[in-house]
Parts: C-alpha cells; structure tokens; sequence
C-alpha cells in the first residue's frame, strides 16, 4: 500500500464553521480528480468540495453535521493514477447510519417554514435521536439534547422479524423494531422501513415541537393573531413541494432584514438613450470577442462613481458607530432555478465596463450551475437588484444586511420627454433605491438617486 495522504478543505473564503451536509464518498471508494466529496453549507449558500487528488478513500474524517474550516481534513486517500481501477467497497453501516439519519432530518425540516433561525444539529447518540433546533431567537430555550422521538420506543412483544444488519440499523437511530411495520416477504423488516419510520416521527415531532411563523406561536408572542391554518384541498387540487435550501436560507434572511431595517425606496428615473445607442455600438464593435456589454455593467460603474460622492451609502452599522468601506465590492442578484443569490464584483472602482461585463456574466452562469463558492458572495458593500429583462416599473427591493441601501432597476421604457421645442421619445429607465432610513435621510438618497441618473444619461461624468 502506498503512502495515505490527507485530502483538507480549501480555501473557502472567510467562512469558518461551516455545516457538512452531505458525504458524498465512503471508505473504499475509488475517486477522480474534481470528484465531488462533500457538500458543505454556509448561511447564503452550499457549495460541494472536489477532489484535488484521485485514489482510494481509505479513511472518512468527517461525517454529516460536522464543523469544518480551510485545512480541515476530509479523508485519507491511498493515490493512484487518475482514470485507473473500479470503485471498490461499499459503505460502512455507520456511514448507511448517518445518511439515514441526515435524510430523515431533512424531511421532519421541510415540514418547518423557512423563516426559522437555524441553530447546529446535535450528534447522534443511541438510543436517542436529535433534532435541530429550529426556534426563532427569543423562543423557550431547547436543551442540547431532545427525548427519544414519540412513538420509537414500545413494550417488547414477539421479536420482529429482521436481519442483524437491519437490528444493529435500528439500534444505532434509536428505533424499536416492535413499532416498524415491514414490508418485506412474510412482513420482514428491511432498512428502508427503518428509515421510513423514522422520517416520519421526526417529520411528526418537527412540526408539533416547532415555533414557527405559519401556524405556531410567533403570532401570539408578538401580539398577533395566529396564522391561519387551512386545509386547501377541500377547495380543491393543490401540490406541495418544500421549499429549495436557497429560499429556506434567503427567506431566513430576508425575513430578518424586513423586521429589523425600517426600509425607504426612492424612486426616479434615468435617460438612458444614449447610454443604450453605446451599448449597443460597443456589441457590435466586440461582437468576435464575445464580450457582450450589458446595461448591469454600465450601473456598475455609474453606481461606484455615486457611492464615492456619497459614502454613508457604501458603509454598515456597528451598534452606535457607521464603517465606511474605502473599497467598492458591487453585489447583483442573480436569478437561478432554486433562487436568488447574490455574486459581488470585488474592485469595481478598478475595472472597466467590458471587464465587469465579462465578470458578472462568468458570476451569473456559476449562480445557474450551483457552483458559487462561498467567497464569491461576501464582503459586498452596496447591492443592484434588477428586473430589467422581465419587467415591471418600481418595486422595494429588501436591504441585504449589513448593507445599508439596495438599488433597484426596472425595464426601460420610452416615454415624451420635452426638449424645449417638442415633446420627443427618450429611453427611461426606472430606478428604485431602498435605504435604511436609521443610516440614510430621505434627501440623501434623493441626491443620490438624482447623480446617478445624470451619470447614466452622460457616462462622460464618470471620469470627472
């Protein structure tokens, strides 16, 4: 056997701590370089750890819900030539365990709103199981460890008919096999009826044990009503599917931002004619390069000019004192089949408009493939939300904390503007600027609003 060498968690950015969620490889397993081994979640996103070697797992370091940070050992891998060999082995019964487990967790969790503050899940210790504490801050406080889930334990009757394998599984989660019903021949107990039992109970326990903004206590600690409970289907067909991890994540978020920020948007517009008639010159003259320049770019650079004449906007509180940031790290909202994400342009005052172009549209296409890493998300200071290939008018876009302010941009539209002499058609685009009024005062982000659309209707101001 060839010398083991230790496979660690890369950089990631400034995370650390972060949650593994998924073990993707086990003990005797044959990987490629660039294989996926584990995913790991942060509070924005998840994102999968590859391989930087291929070989033999020989030895797991890590296991669902625990903490890793960059240089964190994953595995010991036994190398060998990359594209050679089979898989080997298959997984241990802990790691049969722990997948259970993680699975059983994330069905009792999609049954809870995505509202919910998110505290570590506890380890597994038989004869016991543990659930997330998924109370809001402020909640009756949860013990480390929860009871055994209702309805796992039961008074022995005839021993249930199982292999050892599916005993030492029901065992090691905590489950008595008197209480599983099987499905096999002659009513014999398989894993998979182990695991079924189980997300039930805790899919049951989940949403009883739970505070929750829909339909739990939360209403009435705050002095409202209850929310209501309803049973759709007697009003007809109805399909429920759980919300994508991105929206359990960002409506967390949001939810906060909305309650603790008091939210202002002001609204203006932009003449943006010529501004479009360059754009779309500069696509033609770049056409063979593939850069294709979009009206994003150009906000980008008119909004880092703005926020340098109006630096309170490019700043975060910390209790009675406000940072302001002398860098310039651009965020933009990314729309992708499980949500919203938010890439940032680091250095924007640094980069030109095709530069920015090419970066926001390589950001996007990683956004759509779920393939972000965690540092290409942080440290933004000011963030642009725009619908301007969908539609609408205005709209209030929600402060991504700890940012004080957010643009907004709609679709252009044309409308009669008058010149003096006549009424002639100009290219508007809307603008919609939210701000934390604690940070910012309404004629502050008036100003603001009214210097960015002259910077947008003459980009010729950026260079002064």
């Amino acid at each position: 056997m060839s010398q083991l060498v230790e496979l660690k968690i890369p950089d990631i950015g400034d995370f650390k701590d972060v949650e593994v969620i998924e073990v993707l490889v086990a003990e005797g397993d044959r990987i490629e370089v660039e294989q996926s081994l584990i995913t790991v979640e942060s509070d924005k996103a998840s994102m999968e750890i590859p391989a930087s070697q291929a070989g033999i797992v020989r030895a797991l370091k890590v296991k669902v819900g625990d903490k890793v940070s960059e240089g964190s050992v994953i595995l010991e891998l036994e190398p060998v030539e990359e594209g050679t060999g089979t898989a080997a082995a298959e997984p241990a019964a802990s790691t049969d365990t722990a997948e259970a487990l993680a699975s059983a967790q994330a069905a009792a969790q999609a049954e809870v709103p995505a509202a919910e503050t998110e505290a570590p899940a506890q380890p597994v210790e038989p004869p016991m199981l543990t659930l997330i504490d998924k109370r809001p801050p402020g909640a009756a406080p949860v013990g480390p460890r929860t009871p055994p889930v209702t309805g796992l334990q039961a008074e022995h009757g005839p021993k249930p008919h199982a292999s050892p394998s599916v005993r030492k599984f029901a065992r090691e989660l905590g489950v008595d096999l008197h209480l599983v019903p099987g499905t096999g021949p002659k009513q014999r107990i398989t894993h998979d009826d182990v695991r079924n039992f189980v997300k039930r109970a805790l899919s049951e326990q989940a949403v009883s044990g739970s505070v929750t903004q829909a339909g739990g206590d939360t209403g009435a600690a705050l002095g409202l009503l209850p929310w209501p409970k309803v049973d759709f289907a007697k009003f007809g067909p109805i399909e429920t599917r759980p919300l994508s991890r991105i929206k359990k994540i960002s409506g967390a978020n949001l939810h906060r931002n909305w309650v603790m920020i008091p939210h202002v948007t002001n609204n203006d517009e932009a003449d943006v004619t010529d501004l479009e008639a360059l754009r779309q010159q500069l696509n033609r003259e770049n056409e063979k390069s593939g850069v294709k320049v979009t009206m994003l770019a150009f906000l980008i650079k008119a909004v880092v000019a703005t926020l340098k004449k109006f630096p309170e906007f490019n700043a975060s509180l910390d209790g009675d004192n406000l940072v302001l940031k002398q860098y310039y790290h651009i965020g933009f909202a990314a729309d992708t089949p499980n949500g919203l994400v938010v890439p940032v342009i680091r250095d924007a005052d640094r980069k030109g408009v095709l530069e920015i172009a090419q970066e926001t549209a390589e950001l996007a296409r990683k956004a759509r493939d779920g393939k972000l890493s965690p540092s290409e998300m942080q440290g933004g200071t000011f963030s642009i939300s725009s619908l301007g290939g969908i539609g609408g008018t205005h709209f209030t876009p929600i402060i991504n904390a700890p940012e004080v302010a957010i643009l907004g941009v709609s679709r252009t539209y044309h409308k009669p503007v008058w010149d003096g002499k006549a009424f002639v058609p100009r290219l508007m685009l809307p603008l919609s600027l939210s701000y934390d009024h604690r940070v910012i005062d309404g004629a502050a982000a008036a100003r603001f609003n009214v210097h960015l659309a002259q910077l947008l209707a003459d980009m010729r101001r950026v260079l002064l």
